[in-house]
């Protein structure tokens, strides 16, 4: 998609309202994609936030509008209240501006303070609204919105217990991005000029890295040299990285060390084994692919979200946790001991990957935005997971 400065009134429009984060912008980009596919002259507006990494991910993507909402963050000391409260006034009299300029097919919220407004304005103004929720566990916003919604599409089936009486909850997987859903292994592993005739560990902590994943492999890196029929790709993160990959240096482990990639389809498509975050996405990504994984949760969330997320693999057989305590002294031997277990022990390395194979859904953003232009155009369905 490029950025345009304007929407155009003689298209139609969809609005996404949520952002911050890229866990709240890119599952709506993934359906924004294939609604434009299904649409051609379809436009997006983003009521999102002023918050740089907004603008880093939608800047420059064709037929997207930018709105910047600029909302204090949530604090439950009640001296802030009254600015929170004046921040979502102001971001609802914004959206309303706009949807009087030109009413939206529908809004689609993905989350966080900033979805609030808009899809408050849709409800005023009888817009069908849905939301997306990729976290098993639902945050506050969408909690607080959900039983008006006349959608709200989610990734596991898991994550209905938490969710009001009432909700219209349709279990169809988190949209991701094309590319996930055929991985070649030959192939990605040329792209990283790895040896095929190895395994692969993927390490990643997402596009910023986590320290706390990477100094727990680290500290296994004699264990691993260990296993020698073992390769590394280790994605570290900027910050991180000529640490990491100055502890490489010297061994006798064939190891990959990167900041980043924008190819992760590639990337887990060389992978036997990933060690991870467990952001809704990444695990989206990990399933859509197929591939065994180690999850590390991340540890700061209040909710403990991505380890109700690792769970929801867990369960089903694909993934083992490892907490994270932020001790790399107890956090190392914890990892090793599922490493060498995982590294050793094909059987269970397979077990792990058919059951991670059999939850993928690389098809997710096409069966919700299928859904999104029926609920824009009317059309009631009964939800995959019928109203409780």
């Amino acid at each position: 998609m490029s950025a345009g400065t304007a929407t155009d009134v003689r298209d139609p429009v969809v609005a996404v309202a949520g952002g911050g984060t890229g866990g709240h912008l890119y599952p709506a980009l993934a359906v924004a994609e294939v609604l434009r596919e299904r649409l051609a002259q379809l436009r997006f507006v983003f009521f999102a936030t002023d918050r740089a990494i907004d603008e880093q991910i939608l800047g420059g993507r064709e037929a997207c509008t930018l709105v910047r909402q600029s909302l204090p963050p949530l604090h439950p000391a009640p001296w802030r209240w009254p600015g929170i409260l004046r921040g979502l006034s102001r971001a609802r009299r914004q959206a309303r501006a706009w949807f009087e300029r030109q009413r939206p097919m529908l809004v689609l919220g993905t989350g966080g303070l900033a979805s609030v407004p808009a899809v408050l304005e849709a409800l005023r103004a009888g817009i069908p609204a849905a939301l997306l929720n990729p976290d098993a566990i639902p945050g506050r916003a969408n909690r607080f919105l959900a039983r008006r919604m006349d959608a709200v599409f989610v990734q596991w089936e898991d994550s209905i217990r938490h969710f009001p009486r009432g909700t219209r909850l349709e279990a169809l997987g988190c949209a991701i991005r094309p590319g996930f859903g055929t991985p070649d292994r030959a192939a990605g592993v040329r792209h990283f000029d790895l040896d095929p005739a190895r395994r692969t560990l993927l390490a990643t902590g997402a596009s910023q890295g986590a320290r706390t994943l990477n100094d727990a492999l680290v500290a296994n890196l004699d264990r691993l040299e260990q296993h020698g029929g073992w390769q590394v790709l280790h994605l570290t993160g900027k910050l991180d990285y000529e640490r990491v990959a100055a502890a490489y240096q010297g061994r006798r482990l064939p190891a990959r060390v990167l900041s980043y990639t924008e190819a992760m389809p590639a990337a887990l498509a060389a992978a036997d084994l990933v060690l991870s975050r467990a952001g809704a996405s990444t695990l989206a990504e990990i399933t859509a692919v197929g591939r065994a994984s180690v999850l590390m949760p991340y540890p700061f969330h209040r909710d403990m979200h991505q380890l109700a997320n690792a769970r929801c693999l867990e369960r089903r057989g694909a993934a083992r946790i490892v907490a994270d305590t932020t001790h790399v002294e107890q956090n190392g031997p914890a990892l090793g001991a599922v490493l060498d277990e995982l590294m050793t022990d094909d059987q269970m390395l397979e077990t792990l990957t058919g059951a991670a194979r059999r939850m993928g859904c690389a098809d997710a953003a096409g069966r919700i935005a299928d859904r999104v232009l029926m609920l824009a155009r009317g059309v009631s369905c009964e939800s995959v997971q019928a109203s409780y």
